[in-house]
């Protein structure tokens, strides 16, 4: 058995690197419905409402909401980031702040962020 698994244990801090890695490949999946919106904005208004539907039905809805945790994911994760590449927030206890806040933002930002949405009216089912 390798030593260094009687000392190993999970942190936050892996839980936040794993899923930067993972919502940069979430990312480009965006970037496949963003380049398809494109498409169908060029292609004429046909290709365009058929976009449109898709985007407003319940299917359309769940992905815009998982696109938006993960575009709040590599914000908030971009972020920690950026200040660790200053030098700071590498200790311990700023670390697991930045981790924790990078892991768990995500998804209440992007609940605020659609209940905005559906009480302005800007998104109805």
């Amino acid at each position: 058995m390798s030593p260094h698994l009687q000392v190993w244990r999970w942190h936050v801090t892996m839980t936040a690197s794993i899923l930067f890695r993972f919502t940069i490949g979430a990312a480009s999946v965006g970037a496949v419905f963003l380049v398809a919106w494109l498409a169908a904005v060029a292609f004429g208004p046909e290709a365009f409402d058929g976009a449109a539907a898709f985007a407003g039905s319940p299917l359309g809805l769940i992905v815009g909401f998982g696109l938006t945790v993960v575009l709040f994911s590599l914000l908030l994760n971009g972020g920690r980031h950026l200040i660790n590449d200053t030098g700071n927030g590498l200790q311990i206890k700023p670390a697991d702040l930045l981790s924790n806040i990078a892991v768990w933002g995500p998804v209440p930002l992007a609940v605020l962020f659609w209940v905005v949405l559906f009480s302005t009216g800007r998104v109805s089912l």
